[in-house]
Formats: structure tokens, C-alpha cells, sequence
């Protein structure tokens, strides 16, 4: 919580320089305004394209957690503890793909704001 603060604080003053930046650079076509443009194209997709690689990380992740909460599952031979402890981790699996799911259109509306 404290580090989003944190990032918030510090990324606040930065966009609002970066406006003043975009409104100078309106209609322009210098080489300096070109290049800011180049640079955060290119900064915007990178950070795009890590966050898609995170998004399939996270749901092979997902999909094997879940794979191994299915196996103690089956193996538990009835025992309360373990059907219990099985079912926790394929519902923290689950809640965790489905807060990754909606973390990614946040993280795009995001940088988009930045365009």
C-alpha cells in the first residue's frame, strides 16, 4: 500500500511535466519533440509487452497450482484436513488468476493515460 503511495508521489509530478512537454511539442516537429515521442512509444510498448508475458506466466502458474490442488485432492483418501487444504488451493488459485484477469485491463487503461 505505502510502496503504491510511494509511486503515485513521485509519477504525479512527472506526468504533469510531461504534459507541459506534449503541450510545447503540439504541432511541432523538431527533432527533440520527435524523439520524446519515439522514446515513450517505445518505453509504453515494453512495459505492454511485459505485462502480456506476466499475464501468461501468471496463468500457467494458475493452471499448474491448480493441477496440484486437483492431485492432493484425489490423494487425500477422505481425510477432512487434506480435502480442506486441497480445496484452499485450488480457490486461491482461482481468486489469484481472476485478480490477475482484471489487474490486466487496469494496467492497460493505465498506460494508455500516458499516450
Amino acid at each position: 500500500m505505502f510502496a503504491l503511495l510511494g509511486v503515485l508521489a513521485v509519477s504525479t509530478p512527472a506526468y504533469a511535466a510531461n504534459g507541459v512537454f506534449k503541450e510545447a511539442c503540439s504541432g511541432s516537429s523538431s527533432v527533440v519533440c520527435n524523439q520524446q515521442k519515439n522514446g515513450e512509444a517505445k518505453t509504453l510498448t515494453f512495459v505492454k509487452q511485459i505485462i502480456g508475458l506476466l499475464m501468461v506466466a501468471i496463468g500457467i502458474i494458475s493452471v499448474i497450482v491448480i493441477i496440484v490442488g486437483g492431485i492432493r485432492f484425489t490423494t487425500s483418501n477422505g481425510d477432512s484436513a487434506k480435502i480442506k487444504s486441497a480445496k484452499d488451493t485450488i480457490l486461491y488459485a482461482v481468486v489469484g488468476l481472476i485478480v490477475a484477469v482484471l489487474a490486466f485491463p487496469i494496467a492497460t487503461f493505465v498506460l494508455d493515460r500516458f499516450q
